[in-house]
């Protein structure tokens, strides 16, 4: 009986001595995986405690928004002021009927809008002191020019029944187009001026000298 009893305890006592072993050997910890970051490399860590190697980092990199190459910008319209006085030359011809402007010629000052310079023709047919006048002009030279034709509302009206007078013009200026920047501009100006004539004789012609004023919005694609 003693020996069977002491064979019992020795192996309780063994095996108590595992369990109590065996719970001091700590378990293996699981290993965690983390994504690593160096420019456009990447690499995976896998470890108990990862840790990313010296000079990557665990911060994604944002990736740069992809240039279009070739596109061209695109053109906003826009709205240019104008109020500028031109003074210059109108050359006039008279017939028993009619009166033809055979040309206009005046330099800009003020709001030009770049364009200083003013050429043009135009006629009128007068039975009175205020008649419709009609005519087309340029402003501008070069490569910026506006076009522009005068409306239906346009006149021109003399101080006086006869000559010698000082003729009054007022109306507007539709713009009809034009070049470089005002390529396809749109838009109507006021339109005011003088200029003094000499005799209404058929076959009489003069330059009498001309003051002009244009101001409004010049409209651009």
């Amino acid at each position: 009986m003693k020996t069977t009893s002491l064979k019992k305890l020795l192996l309780i006592t063994l095996t108590t001595a595992g369990l109590v072993a065996g719970s001091l050997i700590p378990a293996q910890a699981a290993n965690k995986s983390i994504t690593c970051y160096k420019g456009s490399v990447s690499k995976v860590v896998s470890a108990a405690k990862p840790k990313c190697p010296t000079g990557y980092t665990t911060t994604k990199p944002v990736a740069s928004p992809t240039k279009v190459t070739g596109a061209t910008p695109s053109k906003a319209g826009g709205v240019v002021a104008i109020n500028a006085t031109y003074k210059g030359k109108i050359s006039l011809l008279w017939s028993d009927s009619a009166v033809t402007v055979t040309g206009v010629t005046a330099t800009g000052t003020g709001t030009t809008a770049g364009l200083e310079a003013l050429s043009g023709n135009g006629s009128s047919s007068p039975s009175s002191q205020c008649d419709a006048i009609n005519g087309a002009g340029v402003l501008g030279s070069g490569a910026d020019t506006l076009k522009v034709s005068v409306d239906s509302t346009s006149k021109g009206c003399a101080a006086d029944a006869d000559a010698p007078t000082t003729v009054t013009l007022t109306g507007n200026a539709l713009i009809t187009g034009g070049t470089g920047k005002y390529a396809g501009a749109s838009g109507l100006l006021k339109v005011a001026g003088t200029f003094a004539i000499k005799s209404t004789a058929a076959g009489f012609s003069e330059s009498p000298a001309l003051t002009l004023t244009i101001s409004g919005n010049i409209t651009t694609k």
